[in-house]
């Protein structure tokens, strides 16, 4: 995985890569005002956008679609997901 929770400045609203494994498997989330846009890209779904008013709706919304019980991954790249999803 590359690029977890970091910030691209050049952007006219905030942008937070929460993950990024190549061009077809990555979770971008956009803050725009007090409105949070969520892009998941994979290549098994293709694209989802989820849209979130406020913060603690994205954040509940991150702990059910990455349930550490469920998730396929090792726990490092579950916290540092989770941490992503924080720093926003």
């Amino acid at each position: 995985m590359q690029k977890r929770g970091k910030q691209v400045s050049n952007q006219p609203f905030k942008k937070h890569v929460i993950y990024k494994k190549d061009k077809w498997n990555m979770l971008n989330v956009e803050v725009q005002g007090s409105k949070i846009v969520l892009t998941e890209i994979t290549d098994q779904w293709g694209e989802e956008c989820h849209t979130f008013i406020g913060r603690p709706a994205m954040l509940h919304w991150a702990n059910e679609r990455f349930a550490k019980d469920k998730f396929e991954g090792t726990d490092e790249e579950w916290q540092a997901i989770m941490d992503a999803f924080k720093e926003v």
